[in-house]
């Protein structure tokens, strides 16, 4: 159990210089280790050949964004051969936590050069299938292609867990029936949305082309996410995430709660440049979870709160995981379009967050962080200042040079990084009587390690990517996603016209429409709970945003039309990171708090019902999104101010409703007098309607402020 009563330290790393991990943190980081950057614990010329292979794919992958010419099935393949040999080495079959392999079996030896040597045989074979074959795949390239999938399969269920091999496997089950399909007989008309596939058939469109595994996800994945998750590893190791902490901390730390406050903002901080919540978690949480338990809160609130700030760190421009950069790319629209619409709906997540944990902190009559215990907010600051020359580079060149490409902006800034790095090394070197060749030496080590770490982070991205890529191209080929359309479609006209005889048009076409986005959000939630955020986003995309769309009326080649309905799924999606039962980051906060896991969870996912709300005032409201009728960035910052504000009462209103506490703690009426006007709030209507709801917002709080005040109970900080 983690000891909360363990000073601040100025070093979020899980072995701070001078002191032990606690038994918790030890098991946080296994649980991070096993789901992100593989279980086993490798030694001697094992552990070199893995660092060797990192390293390579890092170079190799920099080496592509340098030239720009690699042929695209050649980078993709290449990118898919290095993340299956790491997958096999680092990721074990079954997990024992608290007891890692430190040792490759001879089967996984096996598996992995397998898996390698089927990339590197379409790599070769590529030219002569598309050229003297015609696309038509010989015996061996079928059975070549099949153990590409076979043990795809495999490496998903190592790296991303069981879920998305079922999916894909029911997918490609699907893709075999029909009258012409491997598996033939008489399935009736509802199951017959087909006319069958042979086994050749969908081999060619998942293993042998660029509509399935090496689709535009994997591309994505293989041109600018692996320079993404690169950046953030070197970012990292700088030292960067240790000053955001103690920046946090020194700004925020004294308020009310100010431990809960000073862990969002550096879990927002952190999201900028890591598109992982888990990891996320135990980077900061080792601290912040300790200091909220020692200021009041207890271990479940204290470990949901790293949990629903650290998810939503995958919101913050510009990584936003790895979901962003394939949601530019089904759009077709810049990336730099993408993040300047997601930077306002990720501010108001965050700031709603705020009030939730100061809401918290007044119902348990918390106080701050003694100002003696907190850093110095000016020498944290000068300490630090160098680490926004990459990251203000980044960001400014993303969002104001409309021809920089996302991948040569990130490749730019590594650069920029690693001449930091052994500068930064040095000069510490120096100050301290070591020699600046010491210095250098140890900014040499620190960059492998970066290379090791974003390359083993990238293993889960590329396979999640690659698996997906199955359902995708059984999705194109079959013409499922016509077909799930048109079932929904069906559902939503019923209720439709039950709704149109009670009510009118208008109200029968937004129940309708509200219908079909409760069915995607517990589609998306559900299925989220064993997927990664960026392979249940590339499902939900195939899937369920053309099912929305029809329903709404919307076009589908309409970006501005599109980008709300693909924010909608993309935000449920993150959701599920801290969804029970599965909730892996919930697991690995409560490993830290010591606190309960499900009930971890449980609290984060109330937390988190501020995102679903978030999520509909998007769709609703598309000018959160910058968009102006069929414009993109079609409306000024300026001008979205008034919006904005109204967003986020309303988001303050239902935190205070699911709270059940606004002044004090509310009576039935109140809740639902704050419900009401959040709901209100979410579509935009006319200015009396928005006046309307303050109105009931400013009745509740007074009514509460009249009535008879209970103190709270004061809890004192722990000795």
């Amino acid at each position: 159990m983690s000891d909360p009563t363990r000073p601040i330290s100025s070093n979020p790393s899980l072995e701070p210089p001078g002191t032990e991990m606690t038994e918790g943190e030890r098991r946080a980081l296994e649980i991070v280790e096993a789901a992100e950057t593989g279980g086993r614990k490798l030694g001697g010329w094992q552990a070199g050949l893995v660092t060797l292979l990192a390293v390579g794919w890092c170079l190799y992958q920099m080496y592509a964004a340098q030239v720009g010419n690699i042929d695209t099935l050649t980078l993709r393949a290449t990118h898919l051969g290095f993340a299956f040999a790491l997958a096999y080495l680092v990721f074990p079959f079954r997990k024992t936590p608290g007891a890692p392999q430190t040792r490759v079996p001879w089967y996984d030896w096996i598996l992995g050069v397998g898996a390698t040597g089927t990339a590197a045989y379409l790599i070769a074979q590529y030219p002569k299938i598309a050229g003297e074959q015609g696309g038509i795949l010989t015996s061996t390239d079928v059975l070549v292609g099949s153990g590409m999938v076979a043990l795809l399969l495999l490496a998903a269920w190592r790296t991303i867990g069981i879920a998305m091999p079922i999916v894909a496997s029911v997918f490609m089950l699907y893709a075999l029936t029909g009258p012409r399909g491997l598996i033939r007989g008489d399935l009736g008309p509802q199951l017959q949305l087909h006319a069958g596939q042979t086994w050749p058939q969908v081999v060619n469109q998942l293993a042998a082309n660029t509509e399935g595994i090496f689709g535009t996800a994997l591309g994505v994945s293989a041109q600018i996410v692996f320079l993404f998750v690169l950046f953030g590893a070197i970012f990292d190791k700088l030292g960067a995430g240790d000053w955001f902490m103690r920046v946090a901390q020194g700004l925020l730390g004294g308020f009310r709660g100010g431990a809960a406050k000073a862990s969002i903002v550096s879990s927002a901080l952190n999201g900028i440049i890591s598109g992982s919540s888990v990891s996320n978690v135990v980077t900061g949480g080792n601290i912040t979870i300790g200091t909220m338990i020692r200021t009041g809160y207890s271990r479940e609130k204290a470990g949901a709160i790293e949990v629903a700030s650290s998810s939503n760190g995958q919101l913050m421009p510009p990584v936003m995981g790895a979901a962003a950069f394939i949601m530019a790319q089904n759009l077709n629209i810049e990336y730099r379009t993408l993040i300047l619409a997601a930077a306002i709906p990720a501010f108001l997540c965050y700031a709603a967050l705020l009030v939730v944990s100061h809401i918290e902190a007044l119902k348990l009559g918390l106080k701050g962080i003694p100002r003696d215990e907190l850093p110095r907010v000016r020498s944290a600051l000068l300490s630090g200042w160098h680490y926004l020359l990459p990251l203000g580079y980044l960001i400014g060149t993303l969002t104001v040079n409309p021809e920089a490409t996302p991948e040569r902006v990130a490749l730019n800034t590594i650069f920029g990084m690693l001449a930091l790095m052994f500068i930064q090394e040095g000069v510490l070197a120096a100050r301290d009587g070591r020699g600046v060749g010491r210095g250098l030496l140890d900014g040499g080590r620190k960059i492998i390690e970066a290379f090791e770490s974003g390359a083993r982070s990238m293993v889960g991205i590329a396979i999640a990517t690659a698996a997906a890529g199955i359902i995708v191209g059984i999705v194109t080929i079959t013409g499922l996603g016509y077909g799930l359309t048109d079932i929904v479609q069906l559902v939503s006209e019923g209720f439709r016209g039950l709704l149109d005889g009670l009510f009118g048009a208008q109200v029968a076409t937004f129940g309708a429409i509200v219908v079909v986005l409760i069915m995607a959000q517990l589609i998306t939630l559900i299925l989220g709970m064993g997927l990664p955020t960026t392979a249940n986003y590339i499902l939900m995309s195939a899937l369920v945003v053309p099912i929305i769309a029809k329903v709404a009326g919307l076009d589908l080649t309409n970006p501005a039309q599109m980008l709300p309905v693909h924010m909608f799924v993309f935000y449920f999606g993150i959701m599920a990171d801290s969804t029970p039962p599965v909730a892996l980051a919930a697991f690995a906060a409560a490993a830290i708090s010591g606190g309960n896991p499900v009930a971890t969870g449980v609290q984060a996912f109330q937390y988190e019902l501020r995102t679903a709300l978030l999520a509909y005032m998007m769709f609703f409201n598309p000018q959160l999104l910058l968009i102006a009728g069929s414009r993109l960035n079609g409306i000024s910052w300026v001008d979205a101010v008034p919006m904005v504000i109204f967003a986020f009462i309303g988001l303050v209103a239902f935190s205070a409703a699911t709270l059940r506490f606004l002044h004090r703690r509310t009576n039935p009426l109140q809740m639902l007098m704050l419900l009401v006007a959040s709901f209100i709030l979410i579509i935009p209507t006319s200015l009396v309607w928005n006046l309307a709801a303050l109105a009931l917002i400013a009745l509740v709080y007074f009514w509460q402020k009249a009535g008879r005040q209970e103190p709270p109970k004061t809890a004192p900080l722990a000795a």
